[in-house]
């Protein structure tokens, strides 16, 4: 089993696919819109904490920025009615120490917001997951990972697209002026990057 890829980003289809080459290898690796967000560049290093998944009919690897990110999404599976698109789009939402708030509070709202997930599966989720998780575990965030919701960068990459920017050319141009100033506003990075754009 796969626990964990270090190599090059050669390759990245939006929201969640993406491509590393490993000493000539090409691991396809599915992830949450939240690491699909935090890429860097292609042609640059990446290591992610892989989920390896194997099936009969398939074999896929989902990969993750921290082992509380993997640990939450290996919990979830365990959940009845929550298959690996549901587990994803959990931890493209929110965070690990956000979701075990949700539990805690039985916040069955918020478990909605995570799309596919009606009410009947967020309640059955709450019921099973409370007595599944470790709060403590989930909550601590492996140090120099990213946060799983979207934020700042999440919100400006997809308006920048609506806008009419290319995905690759939208999350370059946001993680740059992001990198230079980490306390901008969405829509501050919005403005510079359009004007960045018109320099070109």
């Amino acid at each position: 089993m796969i626990g964990h890829i270090q190599g090059q980003l050669i390759h990245t289809e939006p929201p969640a696919h993406l491509i590393v080459d490993v000493r000539g290898i090409g691991y396809e690796i599915e992830v949450p819109t939240s690491v699909f967000f935090e890429l860097p560049e292609l042609r640059k290093d990446i290591h992610l904490i892989i989920h390896h998944l194997v099936r009969e009919d398939a074999s896929i690897l989902y990969g993750f920025r921290s082992f509380s990110q993997r640990q939450l999404f290996r919990t979830l599976l365990k959940v009845n009615g929550i298959g690996a698109k549901s587990a994803l789009a959990v931890l493209s939402t929110m965070s690990s120490a956000e979701f075990s708030r949700v539990i805690n509070d039985q916040d069955i709202s918020a478990i909605t917001q995570v799309p596919g997930i009606g009410k009947k599966t967020a309640q059955r989720l709450m019921i099973e997951m409370k007595d599944k998780v470790n709060f403590s575990e989930l909550s601590d965030v492996t140090k120099g990972a990213q946060p799983a919701r979207l934020g700042v960068q999440g919100e400006a990459v997809s308006a920048l697209q609506s806008l009419g920017f290319k995905p690759q050319d939208a999350r370059q141009i946001v993680n740059k002026i992001y990198k230079e100033n980490k306390d901008l506003a969405v829509e501050e990075i919005i403005r510079m990057s359009l004007k960045q754009q018109g320099g070109q």
